[in-house]
């Protein structure tokens, strides 16, 4: 069986390793911990060189936590089209205009033909409203279109029985 590819974006091993107490963050925290625990059984997951450098931010002890979580994913390359990707992405206001933020991810999740976008960013990334827009720059440039989504939406989901 081919497992469908998830790229783990930076916001998944942050939310794993939360501290703050707020509900709706303790849910994430949860939801996270509970797919991350079945998560490698059922997909390829991915990172970047991207989601490596944020993670690399902040509290150094917080951060090594973070990298810990994910030293051993597969690294997607970042090959020079999807700077144009990216490009691309700000010029049609699909993502913000931070070259090395959510343009980034996406650019990089598409190029790569990764199923799945995993991530908690649902302004700009995992956004019902925005995927329409994603889908149309992405079949212009003849690019994949990822499934841009939550833990929580791929909980207990077995992609090969439809179950």
């Amino acid at each position: 069986m081919i497992k469908p590819r998830a790229y783990v974006e930076t916001s998944i091993p942050s939310f794993y390793h939360e501290q703050r107490t707020a509900p709706d963050v303790i849910a994430r925290r949860e939801w996270t911990r509970l797919w991350w625990a079945e998560a490698p059984a059922r997909y390829e997951l991915v990172i970047s060189p991207a989601v490596i450098g944020e993670l690399s931010l902040g509290i150094p002890e917080r951060s090594a936590a973070r990298l810990t979580l994910i030293q051993d994913l597969p690294l997607l390359t970042i090959e020079d089209e999807i700077a144009e990707i990216v490009d691309v992405y700000i010029q049609h206001k699909v993502m913000p205009a931070d070259p090395s933020g959510d343009a980034l991810h996406l650019a990089i999740a598409s190029y790569h033909k990764c199923d799945f976008l995993v991530t908690w960013n649902c302004r700009h990334i995992a956004n019902a409203n925005k995927f329409g827009h994603i889908r149309r720059i992405n079949t212009s440039l003849g690019l994949f279109i990822p499934a841009l989504v939550t833990p929580l939406e791929l909980l207990g989901v077995d992609h090969e029985s439809n179950a």
